[in-house]
């Protein structure tokens, strides 16, 4: 999909999940949709947006769920930042196959595959037009994936976290239990986090208030929405201080 309009962002980072990546997998990788995903990110970065992408690791091991049962906490969210630099890693090859040039950058130190995370690089990197990958979560246990976009999102100078979804904004319940649920198209960090809204986790929604980062909602599925969504059209759920 082309667009003749013109971008509303200059930089933006992207917050994928890891079982965004699954497909029809039940668990894994399904490269058709890396590559699905990658295709629409060089059709952003050749509007000249600067792109920079969080990505999770679900589809491969969830630490907080595992370590329910045997594996540490600490442990488990370890073991789920390796499966993030997996994905990262997919996504680049997705990404370079295409022409773009793409940095993965990890913060856990994993020197062979990955650049270590370091802030003012991954600025140079953008600016240079590469894409980048920001892998391993925040470096640090009890953290998901989500904070660590809101964090990244903020160390680069983002003008929007964009967070990639299976629908298509942000309900008032879970549209796939409660079909009378009610999409909402714009709401403050205060709603979000009074009425336990599943945006994002309350740590990166504090995170986005106190330094009034805008978070826009939106469905991956729907092919051509990354584009729309550069470009400023009224898709999913925009969540910003209220006053904008």
């Amino acid at each position: 999909m082309e667009s003749d309009k013109s971008p509303k962002y200059d930089r933006i980072l992207l917050k994928i999940s890891g079982e965004a990546l699954l497909g029809s997998e039940p668990l894994g990788l399904d490269m058709s949709v890396v590559r699905s995903i990658a295709s629409e990110l060089v059709q952003v970065h050749a509007m000249g947006v600067e792109v920079a992408v969080v990505i999770g690791g679900g589809n491969i091991f969830r630490g907080a769920l595992d370590s329910r049962t045997t594996i540490e906490r600490a442990t488990g969210d370890y073991m789920g930042m390796v499966a993030t630099v997996i994905n990262a890693l997919a996504l680049q090859s997705a990404l370079e196959k295409e022409g773009v040039p793409t940095r993965v950058q990890s913060a856990i130190a994993i020197s062979q595959v990955a650049e270590p995370y370091i802030r003012r690089r991954a600025i140079r990197h953008l600016e240079k037009g590469r894409i980048v990958i920001f892998a391993a979560g925040t470096g640090n246990p009890f953290f998901t994936t989500d904070t660590a976009a809101a964090l990244r999102a903020m160390e680069i100078g983002a003008n929007i976290l964009m967070k990639a979804t299976k629908v298509d904004g942000v309900y008032t319940a879970d549209p796939e239990v409660e079909p009378e649920a009610v999409k909402l198209d714009k709401l403050t960090y205060r709603e979000v986090l009074e009425k336990e809204l599943k945006v994002m986790d309350a740590t990166a929604i504090a995170l986005c208030m106190d330094n009034d980062m805008s978070i826009m909602v939106f469905n991956l599925k729907n092919r051509g929405n990354m584009i729309r969504a550069v470009t400023g059209e009224p898709i999913g759920t925009v969540v910003t201080g209220g006053d904008g």
